[in-house]
């Protein structure tokens, strides 16, 4: 990764400050190579007492597992402490405690929160009223931009390159915030999206028109087809979100209608690597698990060494890139 990253150290390595990780939107090209460099060398090493004293709080108002239980481990990994709590229904929040007042307690116990909340705009609102940094592990239909720094280093690590890539983005694209957050994060790479969703759940217009200010080539299609799949380099596949949807008659609709099976990508090119957010519900077939081309699950676990990288940043801590 040494060329990609090379322009970076040369000259963004000054002390960082800390200060909350809300939105990749928030993020310029340069950051986003210095946070993959991070974490590639924490991946070569992601036991460091960096955190030592440090204490990081974990507040998850919605379900998670691999996003929670990464942070949770990156933490563990780093030898800082972890409070928090994994359901809310266990906390004063049930007994009407706003977020404002649980953010303000928290912050008189931890040096960082990491939060996931179900209110779009939660973060950026609990990073305005504490000056404990915060990380924001999902907002509802929002921004999910932890995600995104693991999907882009999976990008990377598969691809060789963050340029020019021709990506398929199939299911869920109005409620999906990893495909949001994905959108902002690519943009500064020049590439390709093509957008596979039913009518229903297209692209938000939000989404569309930051494309086209920005330069970045789209088509959208109802039609999941072979041409599609062989030109792609990366074709990144969402579940429908049942818990998005007020009416489930029409989840039901819409809930099957792509289903990524191994037969579909018998002519699909070498480099090719398929993605998801996980969970999974029927969207990616089984029978895809064994092809080389399947990358899931080990894009997951790339998600603890993106958010040792993360944590590290929005600390001020630098990290030792040239013996880590």
């Amino acid at each position: 990764m040494q060329n990609l990253f090379t322009f970076v150290f040369k000259t963004s390595m000054n002390c960082m400050k800390k200060e909350s990780f809300v939105s990749v939107a928030d993020l310029s090209k340069a950051t986003i190579i210095q946070l993959m460099k991070k974490t590639e060398s924490f991946e070569k090493n992601p036991n460091q007492q960096l955190l030592d004293g440090k204490i990081c709080a974990s507040l998850f108002f919605e379900p998670s597992t691999r996003t929670r239980l990464s942070f949770e481990t990156a933490v563990n990994r780093l030898d800082g402490r972890i409070i928090g709590f994994s359901d809310a229904a266990t906390t004063s929040s049930a007994k009407g405690e706003t977020l404002k007042d649980t953010i303000l307690m928290v912050s008189n116990y931890a040096d960082l929160i990491i939060m996931r909340h179900y209110l779009e705009g939660a973060a950026r609102y609990a990073s305005e009223i504490t000056n404990v940094p915060i990380i924001n592990a999902g907002d509802g239909a929002n921004q999910h931009p932890s995600q995104t720094l693991l999907d882009i280093y999976s990008i990377y690590k598969t691809q060789g390159t963050l340029e020019n890539l021709e990506i398929t983005i199939v299911g869920d694209l109005k409620y999906g915030r990893t495909v949001h957050s994905l959108i902002n994060g690519m943009s500064h790479f020049n590439p390709i999206f093509h957008f596979i969703s039913p009518e229903e759940l297209r692209i938000p217009e939000t989404y569309r028109n930051f494309c086209e200010e920005n330069g970045i080539k789209y088509d959208e299609s109802c039609d999941f087809s072979n041409d599609i799949i062989n030109r792609s380099d990366i074709i990144y596949m969402t579940r429908v979100q049942r818990e998005r949807f007020t009416d489930l008659m029409e989840y039901e609709k819409v809930k099957n209608v792509y289903i990524l099976r191994n037969e579909m990508l018998k002519d699909s090119k070498d480099n090719l690597r398929i993605l998801h957010p996980l969970p999974r519900v029927n969207e990616i077939a089984y029978d895809v698990d064994d092809n080389p081309k399947a990358y899931y699950i080990e894009q997951a676990k790339n998600g603890m060494f993106v958010r040792q990288a993360i944590i590290c940043e929005v600390l001020g801590i630098n990290i030792n890139e040239t013996t880590a």
